[in-house]
């Protein structure tokens, strides 16, 4: 039981920056969305890209099967996204993973910007999803913002150099991406329910 409470002692003791971190991950997707609401064509194009690219291939050579839809969806959000864009860039130059998701996600937001009925009513239900990812998302964001600070100011985890500081805040960082995964299970079967039974009623015949 320790060992489960330790992610949220860890978020308790940099409560105010884990706030920050929320603020900045849905921040990120909202201005997103508002470009894309600004500039339809913009999003258009974005859509098309991703329809027509790598992503929307795989969405549409899974789609047909709930369960490896859903296992999909959680390898995406684990590896290129959580793993490739947010955690390794920071285990190099503090702090890189956070301007990378930043990028990302404005991009993402800008995608999903409800710019008409369909898609907004499709927001609906999908709203619940990106609540359930993002805050995963934001849990390894924090662990890096306190990897990042841990490095370069090794004081604040009551260590003598920069290299303890690193392995103290890189276990701060691994034991919040334990309830992260959780979250991202839980998105993944909550956007694969989405896809096959919520938006197809929220739309309907």
């Amino acid at each position: 039981m320790n060992r489960l409470r330790r992610p949220f002692r860890i978020i308790r003791a940099d409560l105010r920056a884990y706030l920050l971190t929320n603020l900045f991950v849905y921040g990120m997707l909202l201005i997103g969305m508002a470009v894309g609401l600004a500039f339809p064509d913009l999003h258009a194009a974005r859509s098309a890209s991703f329809a027509g690219g790598d992503s929307g291939a795989l969405v549409n050579s899974v789609v047909g099967n709930g369960w490896l839809f859903g296992t999909v969806i959680f390898l995406v959000n684990v590896f290129p996204t959580a793993l490739l864009l947010i955690t390794l860039p920071s285990l190099v130059i503090p702090f890189a993973g956070l301007a990378v998701f930043a990028v990302k996600t404005i991009d993402l937001g800008l995608t999903l910007a409800p710019v008409d009925p369909a898609s907004q009513l499709t927001l609906l239900p999908h709203s619940l999803t990106l609540l359930i990812e993002f805050q995963a998302y934001a849990l390894v964001l924090f662990g890096a913002y306190l990897l990042g600070k841990s490095w370069l100011r090794p004081a604040t985890v009551d260590a003598p150099t920069r290299r303890q500081g690193y392995l103290r805040g890189l276990r701060r960082l691994g034991w919040l991406w334990l309830p992260a995964l959780a979250l991202f299970v839980l998105g993944a079967a909550y956007e694969a329910t989405e896809i096959y039974f919520l938006v197809p009623l929220v739309l309907g015949p």
